[in-house]
């Protein structure tokens, strides 16, 4: 998918707003002899950006507007090193929340909708995004935020929620909590939002199943507005990128090549009129690809690939790179395991080897050893790793209110 010429004009403008901005990437951009983008070649002559560009610009070294045209802040969700700020101003919150609103018009969310919200509020983009696109439609918010599930499940009966917007995480929890309650009949969700972290099919399937939903991938990141850039349509599992505001590629992460479409790497995001921070060439180190031709919908936004995880949760063990994603596709093959799961590294220096531990959920329909052993070959087959593998009960796993921890390195403690 290559920028055409409305989208250089558009990046072309953002260039020249940093350039006068004298903001951290202004200085970036002079040093890289960047003065204009007039064609693709000027184009993929801007150097990528990444998180480590925010956090050495904090806190507000990326702002490219006066502050008087600074009407909110946004911080990411991470927890380590310093947050990374984003500056918005009210073109920035509209446009947000204009994408927000076609997200939901693709799923099918109508005035008439009532949407129960739990993602976070505060600095993180999550629930206002939420609740602005909701706004933006004209149906009802209900803002639970995240947390208190016994106040969650008394509104969505009382208030006849139609709409769940959540972490896949805490749509499991509440899935569990309302076959454990029995109370399903007394539920009135149609759809599911679904966003913040990957998901397994597995799982996906069973808050499916359980709840009675349709469920959708929405995409977004804090750097980029947040939720809400993305989301896939009925029946199709390819996400729509609207590149109205957005121009995306797909490059390879370790030598920054960029990728034709269908080809799988990680991806790029240029936003094209962003203006409290606006980003060119951004590694969301998330792993996807475009995906070639006209989609049923109708629709001619350039469509993603389902996430398939990040290039930074990559881990090694015996010199094998994998993903949590291959271990939970091996999860998925195996008859009675549920979609959870956790790993654990650690070396032991007695052997001088690593070692890793996956600890999985089944039901009690299933032989545990066997399970745990069938679990194992398929790994070594599949990864060439031969793991540690405990099977336990359904529900043994903690469960989060919002992104679940998955892999737990020991190596470095």
């Amino acid at each position: 998918m290559k920028i055409n010429a409305k989208q250089l004009e558009m990046v072309n403008r953002q260039v020249q707003r940093i350039l006068e901005s004298g903001n951290y990437y202004s200085e970036v951009y002079k040093k890289a002899g960047i003065t204009g983008v007039h064609s693709e070649e000027d184009f993929l002559k801007i150097p990528f950006t990444d998180k480590a560009d925010l956090r050495n610009a904090y806190p507000l070294g990326i702002q490219a507007v006066p502050e008087e045209q600074v009407v909110r802040i946004h911080s990411s969700s991470g927890t380590t090193g310093k947050p990374v700020i984003i500056p918005y101003t009210a073109k920035d919150v509209d446009d947000w929340a204009t994408m927000f609103a076609r997200c939901y018009e693709i799923a099918g969310v109508t005035n008439r909708d009532r949407i129960h919200i739990t993602p976070g509020y505060g600095l993180w983009t999550a629930g206002i995004g939420f609740q602005a696109g909701c706004e933006k439609i004209g149906a009802m918010a209900i803002p639970m935020g995240p947390g208190n599930t016994e106040k969650q499940l008394q509104m969505m009966i009382d208030l006849g929620s139609t709409v769940l917007c959540a972490t896949s995480s805490y749509a499991l929890l509440l899935a569990e909590e309302i076959n454990k309650r029995g109370i399903r009949d007394q539920i009135k969700l149609k759809k599911g939002i679904i966003g913040s972290e990957r998901w397994s099919d597995a799982k996906r399937n069973y808050i499916a199943r359980e709840l009675g939903i349709e469920l959708y991938d929405i995409y977004g990141l804090t750097e980029i507005y947040g939720p809400g850039i993305g989301i896939n349509c009925p029946g199709e599992t390819g996400m729509h990128i609207f590149d109205d505001y957005l121009y995306t590629e797909i490059i390879d992460p370790v030598t920054g090549e960029v990728l034709p479409d269908g080809e799988e790497g990680e991806i790029v995001i240029t936003t094209l009129v962003k203006e409290g921070a606006p980003l060119i060439r951004f590694r969301t180190h998330d792993l996807s690809k475009i995906l070639p031709g006209e989609c049923h919908c109708g629709r001619t936004y350039p469509r993603l690939a389902t996430i398939r995880g990040r290039s930074d949760d990559m881990f090694k063990v015996h010199g094998v790179n994998m993903f949590p994603s291959q271990i939970e596709e091996i999860l998925g093959m195996v008859d009675g395991v549920s979609s959870e799961y956790k790993i654990d590294i650690a070396h032991d220096d007695l052997k001088n080897r690593d070692i890793m531990m996956i600890t999985a959920e089944a039901d009690g329909r299933v032989d545990f050893m066997k399970t745990a052993e069938q679990l194992k070959m398929l790994c070594k087959s599949r990864l060439n790793v031969t793991p540690n593998v405990v099977i336990v009960s359904l529900n043994t796993l903690p469960r989060s209110e919002k992104k679940t921890q998955r892999v737990f390195d020991h190596r470095g403690d």
